[in-house]
């Protein structure tokens, strides 16, 4: 079974900078998409940006382009969202999530890690 464990996550002031990390296990498929997704309160849970499993390709929601990066170490299956220039509107609880390459919709996520940026 697919496991996601977020970590990282916690409060800093705006222009700050937070790196998350989602580690993933019991993944069976070797071509997939890892995506970073975020979920504000009292708004719908939208996409940040995601890594294709070879590493060299990544896509950033216009928000977060410039200031967030992805990347991934298969070694460690980890994948990490580096934060940078953090602003309030980037608090929001963040997820990982991890769906094949050949599916529209991810199936699996992680628990959420809170990020809280202060003014």
């Amino acid at each position: 079974q697919v496991q996601l464990v977020e970590s990282g996550g916690g409060l800093v002031q705006a222009g700050g900078s937070l790196r998350l990390s989602c580690v993933d296990s019991g993944r069976t498929f070797n071509n997939y998409v890892m995506g970073w997704f975020r979920q504000a309160p009292g708004k719908e849970r939208e996409f940040v940006g995601h890594i294709m499993w070879s590493g060299g390709t990544t896509t950033y929601a216009d928000s977060v382009k410039g200031r967030f990066t992805i990347s991934r170490d298969n070694g460690k299956s980890t994948t990490y969202l580096q934060m940078n220039s953090l602003k309030p509107e980037d608090t929001a609880v963040y997820y990982c999530a991890v769906r094949p390459v050949w599916r529209s919709t991810y199936d699996y996520w992680g628990q959420g890690t809170q990020v809280t940026v202060s003014s």
